[in-house]
């Protein structure tokens, strides 16, 4: 009997794979970066065919450097980033765009004008979601608009749609020899195409868009018991079961195990995620916050979550690398900001995107307020991980105004979560406990439980429970008033940044 599974974990910046046991515990991983591709102000984009061979050298080395054969290997599942946009012709293989990429904001005329022409209640009352930049379905329209011949093609079949999880799964199951053409619920409820209610493609959306319905895949459970496919034999984990996907943010969800009405976990990566589940009842949010599909798993009902996105956190470290070069390596931040007491009177805020929620303002643009000549770029490697908290906590406050829940205490994981001195601000900014579990990278875990799930390698949600684990929790050390004072200041530096770019 097979005793692993195997997760496809694809990255706004890097792909990899990891294989899990049967206690949920790490056996091997491999992780390759991809390209970020910016021609322009703005522009986000990824090469989809680089994407494709990254997935198949990960999953080929977590293999072999744990000396696994694919007969080990009980199932496979995909989580990826969300919203990036892929569109292909089905006979070649080849893309016809660049990906599109959820931070890109080449959308912000389109957004406005489907709030402007009235569109914007009929999306979120339908798709859960505001038009933003952010989504997938004002990406597809602007490929149909502006890509040399795309739309012919899309109206007579020879176009296909995808966000991430679609290409790789229809290239793992056989591409242009058969491969399936399937997304999942989460990562289609995040298209501002599909009907929250009745998890379908929704007429009067694909209307909005303009968008042929013979391109957009088949929808199907996050854990489907009757499988997305086989992986064909095309040198990575060939024959296995291929039986689930979902979404990062969704992934991480299941990975922290917050499968119960309530539960709430924050993910830090490139940007910022945080969802709670509200159970099988769709809440719409009046604070800026999205509704989606938190998972699906089989036949059992659609569970539910609310999430606000934060589109620039751990990107903005990279900005201090890479743009800056004020540290070479991402991991020298948290020393660097050691260096110092407190901020010395800096905020940044990095929207470089505009902000997501709960403000969504695709007019806004990053700024640092509060310079003197006293501060160092100690103080500004301090205001990035500041910043990282502060809009996490803006998130927290609208969450707990649209359930009426209290944050008791906050789940944490992704790669910033190694950085205590961030995760000790995170605390003292919300005034509750920040708990990390033994497993940190739970967005590849939360695909693996899915897929295991899947083809009954476990057995039952409830086993899951059983292999969470805490790791390291920090406790508060702010007092009320230096809380709020922080937050007020906070405030007045998110103001400033309103208005920056005309996107009308």
């Amino acid at each position: 009997m097979p005793e692993f599974v195997a997760a496809i974990d694809q990255g706004t910046t890097s792909t990899r794979c990891m294989i899990f046991d049967h206690a949920g515990r790490e056996v091997s991983r491999h992780q390759l970066e991809h390209q970020q591709i910016m021609e322009r102000p703005g522009w986000v984009e990824h090469d989809p065919a680089e994407i494709w061979v990254r997935t198949v050298e990960v999953a080929a080395t977590a293999l072999a450097s744990a000396d696994l054969k694919t007969d080990d290997i009980a199932a496979l599942g995909i989580t990826n980033q969300r919203e990036t946009t892929v569109v292909w012709n089905p006979k070649t293989g080849k893309p016809y765009y660049n990906a599109i990429v959820w931070q890109d904001t080449r959308t912000d005329k389109i957004a406005a004008a489907l709030e402007r022409d009235g569109h914007g209640e009929v999306i979120r009352a339908k798709a859960g979601l505001p038009p933003a930049t952010y989504f997938a379905g004002g990406k597809l329209a602007w490929m149909l608009a502006e890509v040399d011949g795309l739309r012919a093609a899309a109206e007579k079949g020879e176009a296909l749609f995808g966000t991430i999880d679609t290409w790789l799964i229809w290239n793992l199951t056989g591409g242009r020899n058969g491969g399936r053409h399937i997304t999942d619920v989460t990562n289609a409820s995040r298209t501002m195409l599909m009907n929250l209610e009745t998890l379908d493609w929704d007429d009067e959306l694909l209307a909005i868009f303009d968008v042929p319905r013979q391109m957009l895949p088949e929808i199907r459970p996050s854990s489907d018991p009757n499988l997305y496919g086989t992986v064909e034999p095309r040198g990575l984990v060939a024959e296995v079961p291929l039986s689930a996907a979902l979404g990062d943010q969704h992934a991480a969800m299941v990975g922290q195990v917050c499968l119960d009405k309530g539960d709430t976990k924050n993910t830090y990566g490139t940007g910022n995620f945080m969802l709670i589940n509200t159970g099988e009842e769709i809440v719409r949010s009046d604070n800026g916050l999205l509704t989606a599909v938190c998972y699906k798993f089989g036949d059992a009902p659609a569970t539910y979550a609310l999430e606000g996105s934060v589109a620039v956190t751990g990107s903005a470290v990279q900005w201090l690398r890479d743009q800056l070069g004020i540290i070479s390596d991402a991991r020298e931040i948290e020393g660097l900001a050691r260096t110092v007491e407190d901020n010395g009177g800096v905020y940044f805020v990095p929207a470089f995107s505009g902000l997501f929620a709960p403000y969504w303002r695709s007019d806004a643009r990053g700024i640092i307020a509060g310079l003197s000549r006293f501060n160092n770029k100690g103080h500004l490697a301090r205001a990035t991980l500041e910043a990282i908290c502060y809009q996490s906590a803006d998130v927290a406050k609208a969450m707990e105004s649209d359930t009426g829940l209290a944050l008791e205490s906050l789940k944490v994981d992704g790669g910033v979560t190694n950085d205590e001195l961030c995760m000790q601000i995170q605390a003292d900014v919300l005034g509750v406990d920040v708990v990390r579990p033994v497993v940190k990278e739970t967005t590849a875990l939360g695909a693996a439980y899915a897929a295991g799930l899947g083809v009954g390698f476990w057995k039952s949600p409830d086993e899951l429970r059983e292999h969470w684990a805490e790791d390291r929790r920090w406790t508060p050390e702010s007092s009320p008033e230096q809380r709020a004072a922080g937050h007020e200041k906070w405030h007045r530096a998110v103001e400033r940044t309103f208005g920056w770019v005309d996107v009308d």
